[in-house]
């Protein structure tokens, strides 16, 4: 039956006490983020994708879970990868001591703490032990030792210039995790600002070709200059030194320099008659020539022209 003073019970017996939480085991916890994909919980393979919250991926994983978001369970978690342009493809050193699994055996010693990858500066293995870092400009993978001990904005591997904000802890913290969020809320805000200001660019740029043809087909419409004074001069508006004298406008007008002797002919002060110049011509056929009063049957006969009205004859 117990309890007759043959027992003594303990503490833990009679008084219910808070049960603790299941404790996670560190080693599996560590080898499900640093070995496995996040989506799929596949082991990682070549190329491995990065995200901007420092989570790792295959890149075949990354490609099904954006065509198709309902084959996955844990599919809000990763609401942030929208495309391919959200993930970067790292760009990790190959550890040489690294030995690819084989066989197991019964009695073997199989080292959980290898990792296929290590810092290309100091040498520590991506195994979760130490903290990793990439640069979200070029992708490239390097340890926080590496980066605090060479303090330099070039990358140690590729050379390329990077800002403190590029860096993005791989499986980092809760407070690691937080400050990548609101990193890549900035990151995004200001592409949106520069996908707005390139538009407005393109649409001024649009905007002025558009105003340049239209000017330029109202200038080619817009009479010349040099053509409104030959007229002004045909039609016999007196003219001194290229200024027309109208009464309305005194502004200089270009006039031909030279007038041929056929178009106008002066003699004894009084303007020649032009139709001695066409019966020198020798183009001119005669019956064309016989129209004027100036052919040599015009001059014979003593009755008015056929064609005009000479009061000279009558």
């Amino acid at each position: 039956m117990g309890c007759d003073g043959g027992t003594i019970p303990r503490r833990d017996e009679l008084v219910r006490t808070k049960k603790k939480p299941e404790q996670k085991d560190k080693v599996a916890d560590l080898a499900a983020k640093w070995k496995l994909c996040a989506i799929t919980q596949e082991p990682l393979r070549t190329p491995i994708m990065g995200c901007e919250l420092g989570r790792l991926y295959n890149k075949e994983s990354v490609l099904e879970f954006l065509i198709d978001r309902s084959k996955f369970e844990n599919a809000s978690g990763f609401a942030h990868i929208r495309g391919l342009k959200d993930v970067k493809e790292l760009k990790l050193t190959d550890n040489p001591a690294y030995q690819k699994e084989t066989a197991k055996k019964g009695d073997s010693y199989i080292d959980t703490q290898t990792s296929p990858y290590i810092c290309p500066v100091v040498g520590l293995e991506m195994n979760g032990t130490y903290k990793f870092c990439f640069v979200w400009s070029c992708g490239c993978v390097m340890s926080e030792r590496a980066l605090k001990e060479i303090k330099s904005e070039i990358c140690h591997k590729c050379g390329k210039p990077y800002s403190t904000d590029d860096m993005i802890v791989l499986n980092g913290t809760e407070t690691d995790v937080d400050e990548l969020r609101t990193n890549m809320e900035k990151r995004r805000e200001l592409a949106k600002l520069a996908k707005k200001s390139k538009k407005a660019q393109k649409h001024k740029a649009s905007d002025e070709s558009q105003a340049t043809e239209i000017n330029g087909e109202s200038s080619s419409k817009q009479p010349k200059v040099e053509t409104a004074s030959s007229s002004a001069s045909s039609i016999g508006i007196p003219s001194t030194n290229g200024k027309l004298t109208n009464g309305f406008s005194d502004k200089k007008i270009k006039l031909p320099n030279k007038i041929s002797d056929s178009k106008l002919k002066m003699t004894n002060g009084k303007q020649g008659d032009k139709a001695e110049s066409i019966q020198k011509d020798s183009t001119a056929t005669t019956v064309y020539k016989s129209i004027f009063t100036s052919s040599k049957k015009a001059k014979n006969q003593q009755s008015a022209h056929w064609v005009t009205y000479n009061p000279f004859y009558n």
